[in-house]
């Protein structure tokens, strides 16, 4: 193998010197789909030397998957201007960065090779920036029969028009309708909104349109103006938060049921518990049922023991409430906080800490507050960002699940990075999964190995799992080993025991291998085979056939 992976690497560099492009291709694919990027490095840097083009596409690709983003942008950028790949490439590592010159770059991939993943980034970016109907129009303009991918991208930026018309023509009529019909018109007028949710995230541009429109409902309608807020708390900072509350207390006001309790959650989201205490407050006072739990779960976790067994006593025989009132009786007698339990009596003096600079303290705060599935997760990064930029892994690795939340993926990655190379496990499996999900399956070993010292026993299957792949048998026993004696029940077992019986089989350990292979033949359909796409062929070339290694040791055994 060896051998071969220097004479294949030689032909490349001598492609490269030659002016060959082709010959440079076929053997960058040989290291590529030979899952050789470690050994293919070294001849792709002689090849960079000696002027391919090409040659720097491929490395500038891994040196961004592996972290080095100065490398890649230099690879791409020396090449950017005769290259479409790298043109693509620099444009999208740029963009990623939030660097407006990634707009010069889709433009020449565009324009000067006709790239259609630039012109889709163009017209992505144009959407970004709130100018839909250009986006959308561009995309459509000057396309080929082979142009198919720019009609999905067309029509979804379509259909934002639509939701912004649609909203606008309600609006219309619900302001020349008055009263008490209005008001319900302009609440069903905004719910054409809705949908666009999901997409504020990666097309910030749309927010300004729809505040304009949310702000046009809420002068009709209090209820309307909940939704107002609601968006306002999803989409704005800081900045945005005494409208939202204004907002909300006004729709209370006027007799809209939960708006007192989304109040309530809100600053409790904050960290501002008196505050959410007199909304859960209003909310009751108004007659409504739901905000007693949440009046009942804020005692508690503030120690104010008899108030919190009053509120549960309120839900009767309901058996979560019971559970809570027994766990209240523990308490009482002395019992210790569990983990998933939240002592927010220590909330002021963590914030007052935090507001000093104290960057741990400030972490603390935000992760006591941060179960709410990513809701608070733009009020949470200010205070979870200085300890995690001090070094703290375990912030480094919350602080990538918010930006997470946030749909901010490239600074989820950067800070798995940050995480993981500080020594978070969780942030380690991570970066092995993105390794994977880009081909980089060497670089992907070792990010599980370095989770699996962590004693996460699903990396020590996909670490092994790896190993095995590539042949290196003896390395991978002790990880798989690991995985089959310690794992079994759990939802990875049954791939362990192929791997290991296959490398206990490769080992000369055939006997010690039926035992695990024949758990794995009895369960690989359901338990393995059917968590994977059947249609990625490399995949299935590389994946282990626990009943064809089976046979082979079956047939030893018999000899």
């Amino acid at each position: 193998m060896t051998e071969a992976i220097q004479a294949r690497g030689e032909a490349l560099v001598a492609a490269a010197r030659a002016g060959d492009g082709e010959g440079v291709r076929r053997g960058t694919d040989l290291f590529v789909f030979g899952k050789h990027i470690d050994e293919g490095i070294p001849y792709w840097e002689q090849a960079v030397a000696a002027g391919d083009a090409y040659a720097h596409y491929t490395p500038a690709r891994y040196r961004k998957v592996r972290g080095d983003r100065p490398a890649a942008d230099a690879l791409y950028r020396a090449v950017a201007e005769r290259h479409s790949g790298c043109a693509y490439g620099l444009g999208v590592l740029l963009k990623e960065d939030g660097d407006p010159e990634a707009v010069e770059w889709f433009r020449r991939g565009w324009e000067d090779w006709r790239h259609l993943d630039c012109k889709i980034e163009l017209g992505k970016l144009m959407a970004a920036e709130g100018r839909v109907d250009e986006a959308s129009e561009f995309l459509m303009s000057d396309i080929e029969l082979g142009d198919i991918a720019v009609y999905r991208w067309s029509q979804l930026f379509d259909s934002f028009r639509a939701a912004f018309d649609a909203t606008a023509e309600g609006l219309e009529a619900a302001e020349a309708e008055g009263g008490e019909e209005g008001r319900e018109a302009a609440v069903k007028a905004v719910q054409s909104l809705f949908e666009l949710d999901k997409h504020f995230a990666d097309y910030p541009g749309l927010t300004a349109e729809a505040d304009a429109l949310y702000r046009r409902a809420s002068a009709l309608s209090a209820r309307a103006g909940l939704y107002y807020a609601m968006f306002l708390t999803e989409t704005g900072g800081d900045e945005s938060w005494p409208r939202a509350r204004d907002l909300l207390l006004r729709a209370h006001e006027e007799g809209c049921e939960q708006a007192a309790a989304l109040l309530g959650i809100k600053h409790e989201q904050r960290g501002e518990l008196e505050e959410a205490e007199r909304s859960y407050l209003l909310a009751v006072d108004a007659g409504e049922e739901p905000p007693k739990w949440n009046l009942a779960m804020l005692c508690k976790r503030l120690a104010r023991y008899e108030e919190a067994e009053r509120w549960f006593s309120e839900f009767g025989d309901d058996n979560d409430a019971a559970q809570q009132l027994a766990r209240i009786a523990a308490l009482r007698e002395g019992g210790a906080l569990a983990a998933d339990e939240t002592d927010f009596r220590l909330l002021p003096g963590l914030r007052e800490r935090a507001a000093a600079g104290d960057a741990r303290a400030g972490y603390e705060y935000a992760a006591m507050l941060n179960d709410w599935n990513g809701k608070n997760a733009r009020h949470l990064l200010r205070w979870m960002e200085p300890a995690a930029r001090a070094g703290d892994a375990e912030a480094a690795y919350d602080v990538a699940e918010l930006y997470a939340a946030l749909r901010r993926f490239p600074l989820r990655d950067s800070w798995h990075r940050t995480a993981a190379e500080a020594g978070d496990h969780h942030s380690c499996h991570y970066m092995g999964w993105l390794s994977e999900h880009h081909r980089d399956y060497q670089e992907a070993e070792r990010w599980y190995v370095r989770a699996a010292d962590g004693g996460l026993l699903l990396d020590s299957m996909l670490g092994g799992k790896l190993k095995a792949q590539r042949g290196a048998y003896a390395e991978a026993e002790p990880f798989l080993r690991a995985a089959w004696e310690d794992g079994e029940g759990s939802s990875f077992w049954t791939e362990a025991a192929g791997y290991y019986g296959l490398v206990l089989h490769r080992l000369g350990r055939s006997e010690e291998a039926v035992e695990p292979l024949e758990e794995a033949v009895d369960r690989w359909e359901e338990d393995v085979s059917r968590r994977y796409d059947p249609d990625d062929l490399d995949l299935r070339s590389r994946m282990v056939r626990p009943d064809a290694v089976l046979e082979e040791v079956e047939a030893a055994l018999s000899a």
